[in-house]
């Protein structure tokens, strides 16, 4: 299957072939971005409404008056999260299609149910989990605004570490498999991205900035809330992209297989 729909890939044309990716990548995209939507409606909102409560009772305790909302919260919360997922969803599948288009063929001999898999789960793992153990996401009335650009500053920098740590180990993996076995490859080359991230983490300085009065359920809450929108968005995105481009694929190749 994978020798014969890469051959017929190649000979189809490199345009045509990106652009179908892009559509399928375009169509996943938005269809995890909803999906994420939904969950962040019903897991996170609350945590947020509870967080905002008590900002501004905190503010109202010392004095201090609202600041006034540009985007009203039930437009937050409704037409513009999903708004904002969707776009989202969509940018991702985009760039995720032209990774795909780059690793097909040459990332081992993955299908392409399998290959979308495993690059959803190497994205989740870069560009979520990793900066998320280090800096995780924090509710309104968490953290000071005179330290934002820092703390900004500090979660695009193990941001780019963890996404550079894993090109390392996604390039490790043909060479190593090929002088240790396709298992044992992949097993060094996990180790190699654990000990590069896991060691700019520890190094990095953390950053502590929760009152000591905050309730540490609606922490928890948002937190995994936060997390789990984009495993879902990353985990749909996945499946949607590799399904729909496999039968696309399988459909292609037929007729070139015999």
């Amino acid at each position: 299957m994978g020798g014969t729909s890469w051959l017929f890939l190649v000979t189809k044309g490199a345009a045509c072939v990106v652009s179908g990716l892009l559509l399928r990548g375009l169509l996943a995209g938005l269809f995890a971005g909803f999906l994420a939507a939904g969950f962040a409606s019903v897991a996170g909102e609350p945590s947020i409404e509870r967080a905002i409560a008590i900002e501004s009772a905190a503010d109202a305790a010392a004095g201090q008056s609202p600041e006034p909302q540009i985007v009203s919260r039930s437009v937050q919360r409704g037409a513009g999260l999903f708004t904002a997922s969707l776009i989202y969803g969509a940018a991702l599948g985009g760039l995720f299609s032209l990774a795909f288009a780059v690793a097909y063929g040459r990332v081992g001999g993955f299908d392409p149910r399998a290959l979308s898999a495993l690059l959803a789960a190497a994205g989740f793992v870069a560009l979520v989990f990793v900066p998320e153990m280090k800096y995780p996401a924090n509710p309104p009335a968490v953290g000071a605004a005179a330290t934002i650009g820092p703390r900004t500053a500090l979660y695009f920098a193990i941001l780019a570490i963890s996404i550079l740590a894993m090109v390392l180990a996604v390039t490790l993996i043909t060479p190593l498999a090929a002088r240790l076995g396709a298992w044992n490859g992949a097993l060094v080359a996990a180790a190699v991205f654990i000990v590069v991230a896991g060691f700019a983490a520890v190094a990095m300085p953390a950053v502590d900035e929760v009152p000591a009065e905050f309730p540490a359920n609606v922490l928890w809450n948002f937190r995994l809330a936060s997390i789990g929108a984009r495993a879902i968005l990353w985990g749909a995105l996945g499946l949607a992209f590799g399904g729909m481009t496999q039968i696309w694929l399988m459909g292609s190749a037929k007729p070139h297989s015999a």
